[in-house]
């Protein structure tokens, strides 16, 4: 691991809190878990579980002086992610309350890939580790986040094919939930990744630029309080760059890794 990579292990590990962007302080310090099973991983508009069905689950703690951390993982392709068959993440944040409504947050996000290299497709030994700063403003039920990648942005280099490194690609989302009644909320997503370098020579199609939208709109329903079920559908576009992502397992292999899909999970919380 790199310094940095490290540094976000230690804090992770020191602060062990939670990423959730809105930052209402709790009286007294908080510890809660999640478990997930969705039929799909969708990450910012991509599989990354080869359209496949996926276990997550995570830890999050949160102090009342504005500082939370965490640990979440969930299972993942080697398809996409060569060698390896888990995403773990760890983060840490500050942030604080500016009234009733309004909120802060700023972090740090580390996703970590255990056993997975590009030299397991038989290219340049590469990770795919890739760390990135955050900062979020939020307003009630609703958060608009910037994320700014400190490293390559998920293995993406020169040796990849790409013109430059991909450090300083950024994402910017805003999502928010509107709930209808005790039970049932709507949610919607929508992001931007900007990729601060593009292919140095085209694809078979002319694209260039990895940059695209996505879009997500869902529908949230608890069960009761520990439990809840949600279905989303959602876009991303750039389809000439995505529809034909070949395996990293089997060069015969591919598959749209964006366009239109969904997922429904099942959330426990505790």
């Amino acid at each position: 691991m790199s310094r940095l990579f490290t540094s976000i292990v230690v804090a992770g590990l020191v602060l062990a809190a939670t990423d959730t962007v809105r930052a209402d302080m709790a009286p007294t310090t908080t510890f809660t878990g999640n478990v997930e099973l969705t039929t799909n991983y969708i990450f910012r508009g991509l599989t990354q579980s080869w359209g496949k069905p996926a276990v997550q689950g995570g830890a999050d703690l949160s102090l009342p002086n504005g500082f939370a951390a965490g640990v979440w993982g969930s299972s993942i392709s080697d398809r996409s992610y060569p060698g390896g068959s888990m995403e773990l993440d760890l983060y840490a944040s500050y942030g604080r309350t500016i009234n009733d409504d309004w909120s802060w947050r700023a972090g740090l996000y580390g996703y970590i890939y255990p056993g997975a290299n590009l030299d397991h497709a038989g290219l340049a030994p590469r990770s795919l580790n890739t760390a990135e700063a955050n900062v979020a403003l939020s307003w009630k039920l609703w958060t608009l986040k910037y994320n700014y990648a400190l490293t390559d942005y998920f293995g993406a280099d020169r040796e990849q094919g790409f013109r430059d490194n991909s450090k300083g690609t950024s994402y910017l989302m805003l999502e928010g939930a509107y709930p209808l009644n005790d039970q049932w909320s709507l949610t919607l997503h929508t992001g931007y990744t900007h990729y601060s370098t593009e292919l140095a020579l085209p694809m078979a199609d002319g694209a260039r630029d990895p940059g695209y939208a996505d879009i997500g709109v869902g529908a949230k329903y608890a069960i009761d309080k520990s439990w809840t079920v949600v279905g989303v559908l959602t876009h991303a576009t750039n389809d000439r760059y995505y529809r034909h992502t070949v395996s990293f397992v089997n060069g015969n292999d591919s598959m749209n890794v964006g366009g239109t899909g969904g997922f429904v999970m099942l959330q426990g919380s505790f």
